[in-house]
């Protein structure tokens, strides 16, 4: 848990992910097409990958976990609800175009 928190605090948007998984893919080329860099963690290629995915579970999430300003968003169903509805832009303003 603590390394999670820790990265998530040290990285304005942060997506916690697995190489192999699609959904998490399709969340970080969306965090691109809005021109964000997002810093990506594979925890598959982690040492500690398996403590950090059940630190997300235990907060109510598997990969892709996306932070914004050390702020859990949520996984794919909560960031693309975001996007459609116009909200994760304005969250992500003070990151854009930083690249």
């Amino acid at each position: 848990m603590d390394k999670v928190m820790r990265l998530a605090s040290e990285n304005g948007v942060m997506i916690f992910s697995k190489s192999t998984c699609c959904l998490c893919y399709a969340v970080n080329v969306l965090f691109q097409e809005i021109r964000v860099s997002p810093y990506v963690h594979e925890i598959d290629q982690d040492p500690e990958g398996r403590e950090m995915e059940k630190a997300l579970l235990r907060m109510g999430y598997n990969v892709p976990a996306v932070f914004i300003g050390g702020k859990l968003i949520g996984s794919t169903n909560e960031v693309m609800s975001l996007h459609l509805r116009g909200s994760l832009v304005d969250l992500l303003k003070p990151y854009m175009g930083k690249f």
